[in-house]
Parts: structure tokens; C-alpha cells; sequence
């Protein structure tokens, strides 16, 4: 068992809004911070999309995540915790601006949030908090996990590892299945994959699973001997909420900042 320390609940900032003409607006970000940080660490960086529902109950459809607490719980068991970068959707325009791929008239703006993401929010997050460079992991769920998916992909310099949580793989599945193929493995990093048995009456799951045999044919190893590079969780009694993913959050922690 690791050992446990006493923590303090950590602060919450709110870092302003950020957007471009392409994206179509502004998007809200807030940041949380770990408390207890062993001196002079820097921290690593997760990045969430669907910042209404990263922290607590107040603007999400149907409860938060409370990423800060299971961070919280994190810092108790090691010191390498990350501080929570949370974005928020653009409502209406989520879908499109989390997709990089178009169906049916929708998505394929994905490209203009992950401009503003590393053009001005990293950098702001850099400017005003103390964070390890050269570890940040994206995530989200649904197409938040589908657009964390794809930037991993797309800027992997950037993005050192992905986490996603029932990633919306059906929309534009040809060209998402294309896409990642084409792209080169990393050196290093990390990519958490993990779906409800219950989401889509359960046909998602096998195409989150191949999605995730994919990764681990290509380098990234699953066995548990040596690196563990990609994690394939899938959860036969899961439903597509936020209940779901945040049961499933403190495990996928553990594994992307282990």
C-alpha cells in the first residue's frame, strides 16, 4: 500500500477567457492547484476539455467529475500531482469545435481550439504557475475524449499523453482510424482508453477496444512486464455520464502521472 499523507484542500483560480474569429468566441478556463508541493517541484499539466464539468456539480448536465478531489487524493499518496487546466465548451458549438472530422455538417474545428489551446492558454498557465514543460496530458470524455485523442495525435510534442474516456470514436470513425494510423509513435508516452459496456447498447466498447489494440500494436506495450504505455479499461456495467467517468477518473490518474 503507498503511504498515505495528510494533504490540504488546494485553490482554484480562474485564468479569463480565451478564443480566436476561427473558434467563434471566447471559452472560460480555470485552473486548480494541488496543495502540499514538495519545494521546488514543478508540476505536470492535465488539460480538460468540457470545463463545466470537471469540478463541481454547478454547470454540468448531470453532476461534475470533482477532479480536484480525486487529485487531492492523489497528492496523498505521491507527490507528482498534476495541477487541472479546465476548458470550457462552447454549448451549441461543442460539437464542433472538439471534432476534427466532419459528419453531417458538424465538427472539423478542432484544429481552432487547439490553436488557442497551445498559442495562448499553455502559455498563460506557464506564465503564472510553476509547471513541468515537458509533461501535459489532454483529456475529456466523449468527444471531449475524441479531441483529446486527436491532439495527442496531432501535437505530441505538446501533448505527452492522452486520456480517453469513452472517446466518441463513431463520429468520423473512418477518418479518426486513418488519422491516428498515419501519425508516428512517439518516444514516449502514455494513452488511456476505457468505455461502458452500457454506452451505445453496447457497441462502443469494441471500438474503443480496437482502437486501443491498435495503440499497443504499435509500440505502445500493455503487458504488465516493463513500461505500461497504454491502458485498456473497459467497465461491462458502465454508462455514458458523468457518474461513469468520474468513478473511473482516480485509476486513470494513477496510471498517467505514476
Amino acid at each position: 500500500m503507498p503511504r498515505v499523507r495528510k494533504t490540504t484542500p488546494g485553490t482554484f483560480a480562474d485564468l479569463g477567457s480565451f478564443g480566436s474569429e476561427a473558434l467563434g468566441g471566447a471559452r472560460r478556463v480555470r485552473v486548480y492547484l494541488p496543495a502540499n508541493p514538495p519545494a521546488g517541484m514543478q508540476r505536470p499539466t492535465l488539460v480538460l476539455f468540457d470545463g463545466q464539468n470537471v469540478f463541481g456539480d454547478d454547470g454540468s448536465f448531470s453532476g461534475g467529475w470533482h477532479a480536484h478531489e480525486a487529485v487531492d487524493r492523489l497528492v496523498a499518496q505521491r507527490p507528482v500531482a498534476p495541477i487541472i487546466v479546465a476548458i470550457d465548451h462552447g454549448h451549441g458549438a461543442r460539437i464542433d469545435e472538439l471534432s476534427p472530422f466532419e459528419m453531417r455538417g458538424k465538427g472539423g474545428r478542432a484544429d481552432a481550439l487547439l490553436d488557442v489551446v497551445t498559442s495562448q492558454i499553455l502559455p498563460a498557465v506557464a506564465s503564472r504557475f510553476e509547471v513541468y514543460p515537458h509533461y501535459r496530458v489532454i483529456g475529456g470524455s466523449s468527444m471531449g475524449g475524441l479531441a483529446a485523442l486527436y491532439a495527442h495525435a496531432r501535437h505530441p510534442d505538446t501533448f505527452h499523453a492522452a486520456m480517453c474516456m469513452s472517446p466518441s470514436v463513431w463520429f468520423g470513425r473512418e477518418a479518426l482510424f486513418d488519422y491516428v494510423m498515419s501519425r508516428p509513435t512517439p518516444a514516449r508516452a502514455r494513452v488511456y482508453f476505457d468505455c461502458g459496456g452500457r454506452e451505445g447498447r453496447g457497441r462502443m466498447l469494441p471500438l474503443v477496444e480496437a482502437l486501443a489494440l491498435h495503440y499497443a500494436s504499435r509500440g505502445y506495450s500493455m503487458r504488465a512486464s516493463g513500461e505500461r504505455r497504454v491502458m485498456w479499461r473497459p467497465d461491462k456495467k458502465g454508462s455514458h455520464n458523468e457518474a461513469a467517468w468520474r468513478r473511473r477518473l482516480p485509476k486513470a490518474l494513477r496510471f498517467l502521472f505514476g
